[in-house]
C-alpha cells in the first residue's frame, strides 16, 4: 500500500486497480486526483504488481476484499471523507468489498466494471476448469487479456511490452473465484450500501459486456445512481485518448459529494 498525500486536502481516492495489472499503471490518474486536492491511497492486489503472493494465484477472492479493508482503514486516519474507484477486476472487488463489508465511503466509482465477460469460454473448457479447480488449483493457464483490446492509446501499447510486472497467466483457481465473485456481485445486490454510486462504461468495451453491466445498474436500488457510458471508449477509460473528458466527469461527481 502507498499514500500520497497534498495540503489542505478534501478527501481520501482509493484506487482499486484490475485483473493482471499493477498501481503503477494509475499514476496519470493518481496524479489528477493530487490535483484537485486528495490524498490517494492504491496498492497492488495480492498476486499482482510487486506483492509477495505468488503472481497470479489466489486461494479465495476475499483476500482482494481483505486487501481493500486494510486500504479504507488507512483512508479513514485521515479523517476525511472517503471516495472508492475501482476498475473492472477492481471495480467487482470493490462491489464485493461494500456488500459484505461495512465500508464507511462517501461515494463509488465504478470503471467498467467485471460484471460479465464479452465471451464466454467454451463449454467444455468451464467444465474442466470446475474439475482442475478440485484437483490442480494452481494450475496456471495464458491470461486471454490482449492490451490492444484494452485501451486505443499506443504509448500504452509500447509500455505494456516492457512491463514486468503484469501478470500474463492465472490459475485456474483465480479464474473459478473470479466467476464466482460476478455471480455474488448480482445474487447479493441488496447487501450493496445506499451510497451514490457513478458507473463509467466504455461503450466499445471488448471485455465486458456493457449490457450486463446495465442490467446490475438498473436493478440497484439507491437514492442516487449514474450511468455513463462513452461512445467510442475501450475498456480502459480513463487510459484512452478522451482520458480528461473522462475524468473530469469523474470529478464533477465527487465535488458533489465532498
Amino acid at each position: 500500500m502507498w499514500t500520497w498525500e497534498v495540503e489542505n486536502a478534501k478527501g481520501v481516492m482509493v484506487i482499486i486497480h484490475g485483473a493482471g495489472e499493477h498501481h503503477g499503471r494509475y499514476e496519470w490518474l493518481r496524479e489528477r486526483w493530487n490535483e484537485e486536492g486528495f490524498h490517494v491511497i492504491m496498492g497492488d492486489l495480492p498476486g499482482q504488481g510487486v506483492t509477495t503472493r505468488r503472481r497470479g494465484h489466489i486461494r479465495s477472492f476475499n483476500e482482494y476484499i481483505e486487501a481493500i479493508e486494510e486500504w479504507i482503514e488507512e483512508a479513514q486516519t485521515y479523517d476525511l471523507p472517503i471516495f472508492l474507484l475501482g476498475h473492472s477486476m477492481g471495480a467487482l472487488t470493490a462491489i464485493r468489498a461494500l456488500q459484505l463489508r461495512s465500508l464507511p465511503v462517501w461515494g463509488v466509482i465504478l470503471s467498467s466494471p467485471a460484471l460479465g465477460l464479452k465471451e464466454q469460454p467454451p463449454a467444455f473448457k468451464d467444465v474442466l476448469s470446475k474439475g482442475l479447480n478440485k484437483l490442480m488449483p494452481g494450475k496456471l493457464v495464458q491470461s486471454p487479456l490482449v492490451i490492444e483490446n484494452v485501451t486505443r492509446n499506443q504509448r500504452l501499447w509500447r509500455e505494456h511490452k516492457e512491463d514486468k510486472l503484469y501478470v500474463k497467466k492465472v490459475s485456474v483457481r483465480w479464474y473459478r473465484q473470479f466467476v464466482e465473485a460476478m455471480n455474488l456481485a448480482f445474487k447479493d445486490m441488496d447487501k450493496f450500501p445506499d451510497v451514490p454510486l457513478l458507473i463509467l462504461q466504455a461503450g466499445e468495451d471488448k471485455v465486458i459486456e456493457k449490457f450486463i453491466v446495465r442490467q446490475w445498474f438498473d436493478d440497484m436500488s439507491l437514492s442516487e445512481k449514474i450511468y455513463k457510458e462513452w461512445t467510442g471508449l475501450y475498456h480502459e477509460v480513463f487510459n484512452e485518448p478522451e482520458q480528461d473528458q473522462v475524468f473530469a466527469y469523474a470529478k464533477s461527481f465527487v465535488h458533489l459529494h465532498v
